[in-house]
């Protein structure tokens, strides 16, 4: 059994024929999906793929690129839907400066916003980070002292030092497609020292598809690629790394049930 952590399955991209990636992503032992809100304005469309099927859950968030048009001036915007009960988590949230397609006052107003709802929820916290490692770890670490809360680094691209940051916070650390790529040495060398039990697999479909299958549009299936890549990577076998990052998951995303 496979778990992918992070996806976006309201994205058009899938609309045709979204019966059939989550036929596909079961056939290739991916039980479990969360697709990930980005937007407030399109929660809606999110929680409704959710709805539709059952070993499909979501979050409530808004993507670090949509902070200035989204604005959060406290967290209850997020608290109300996170109620549903098929929402699992809050965000994806978090620092992109290599875009900037929010300012970053806006985009740490937010952030700070949804650390709120996670810490007040009990869910953990989708974290996206670009470019902007320093006021990650500055915040979350700031947050921290306010309260306890869970979380990931997802589609986890950086440094020793956010890594060794996110872990000593008690994060997890969930490894995409990009992981696989033949040009993420220095990727891979941090993730070797990332510790089994705070491991998780992802694939952010449509995007990053991993090898053989990179250029591609991404889906749910894939994320087998990218498990199979973190066992040979870590020296363990690819059912113990299924294993692992599954249980991992459940631990983290404790609302989600375990399908049957």
């Amino acid at each position: 059994m496979l778990v992918d952590s992070h996806c976006h399955l309201d994205f058009p991209e899938f609309a045709p024929k979204l019966d059939a990636v989550v036929k596909r992503a079961a056939d290739a032992g991916v039980r479990v999906c969360v697709s990930i809100g980005t937007t407030l304005e399109k929660f809606p469309q999110v929680q409704g793929v959710a709805e539709r099927f059952p070993n499909v859950w979501c979050s409530v968030g808004i993507h670090p690129h949509d902070a200035e048009k989204e604005l959060l001036e406290d967290s209850l915007p997020l608290l109300e839907r996170a109620r549903h009960p098929k929402v699992v988590a809050i965000g994806e949230t978090g620092l992109d400066y290599y875009y900037e397609h929010s300012p970053r006052d806006e985009q740490k107003q937010n952030f700070r916003a949804h650390i709120s709802a996670a810490r007040e929820t009990g869910l953990p916290l989708v974290v996206h980070t670009r470019d902007a490692e320093d006021d990650t770890i500055a915040i979350l670490r700031e947050e921290m002292g306010k309260g306890a809360f869970t979380g990931l680094i997802h589609c986890f691209t950086g440094t020793r030092k956010l890594a060794d940051a996110a872990l000593d916070l008690g994060f997890c650390i969930s490894v995409s497609g990009i992981a696989t790529f033949k040009k993420s040495d220095e990727l891979r060398a941090v993730l070797k020292d990332v510790p089994l039990d705070r491991l998780l697999v992802e694939t952010d479909a449509p995007y990053l598809a991993p090898m053989p299958h990179r250029g591609k549009r991404n889906e749910p299936a894939f994320v087998a690629h990218t498990a199979a890549a973190l066992a040979n990577l870590k020296g363990v076998s690819v059912e113990e790394m299924s294993a692992r990052t599954t249980e991992n998951f459940f631990h983290l995303f404790t609302k989600v049930q375990r399908p049957q």
